[in-house]
């Protein structure tokens, strides 16, 4: 009898081996597929870049900070790749659910060679973090998304500076705007380019979190930061 795939750290089964590999294999490797394909045909251009290849070139850590909608395409923002102090490749990581959902998703990103650090931040958030600890200093830098996975839209969580802190790493504000784009009828209002659009990525100034800071000041720091740059999103997708 076959072994059944398990959910990474819950154990639970997926399902029969033909349903993990159409739902967990063959489902994420045509939508990666796909998404590459669109991406391709977007007329690219970035702003504010320079100072994240400094810090990349100088092997620091930073953690790209963007809003659940604009997630699509986002991995256009980092166009790293990576080592650790050990030679082993590394990249961007991203929180994922263990769920099978989570499981799907960390699939799909896998095609982009985005690490997916399973757990979720809503259900034990201590344990979430210190996953996203570790994955930092071994070498990953880390996108997340302050309001997901389920919202409310646009209204910062606390993850993003938590790990700032026990990190060191970078804050770096990130938006990405279409000049040609339709949105989806879910929570996030997700941005979807049309394609052959033109796609601008715009990066905040990169800055640290003091260890003794005030976390409510920092949370409205970072809020107004990424607040601004959807204001700019917006601006430019309604030229």
């Amino acid at each position: 009898m076959a072994v059944r795939v398990a959910i990474a750290g819950r154990g639970r089964p997926l399902g029969s081996p033909v349903s993990v590999w159409f739902a967990f294999r063959a489902v994420p490797f045509l939508v990666a597929g796909m998404t590459k394909l669109w991406s391709y045909t977007l007329r690219m251009r970035r702003e504010g870049f320079e100072a994240v290849e400094d810090l990349v070139a100088r092997d620091e850590r930073v953690i790209l900070s963007f809003w659940h909608r604009r997630l699509f395409m986002m991995p256009l923002a980092y166009p790293f790749r990576r080592r650790n102090a050990a030679g082993e490749v590394r990249g961007v990581a991203i929180l994922s659910s263990d769920s099978k959902d989570g499981e799907r998703s960390a699939a799909t990103w896998r095609w982009f060679g985005i690490h997916a650090v399973r757990g979720t931040a809503s259900d034990d958030g201590a344990k979430a973090l210190v996953r996203m600890i570790q994955a930092v200093k071994q070498g990953w830098d880390f996108g997340i998304t302050p309001d997901g996975p389920r919202g409310p839209l646009m209204a910062l969580k606390p993850g993003t500076l938590a790990l700032a802190r026990k990190t060191g790493a970078w804050i770096v504000p990130v938006s990405l705007a279409f000049d040609h784009s339709f949105q989806l009828k879910t929570w996030d209002r997700m941005v979807i380019p049309f394609p052959f659009a033109t796609c601008v990525i715009k990066y905040g100034t990169p800055y640290r979190i003091p260890p003794k800071a005030d976390d409510a000041a920092e949370a409205v720091r970072l809020q107004r930061e990424m607040d601004a740059l959807e204001t700019w999103a917006e601006g430019i997708s309604h030229v």
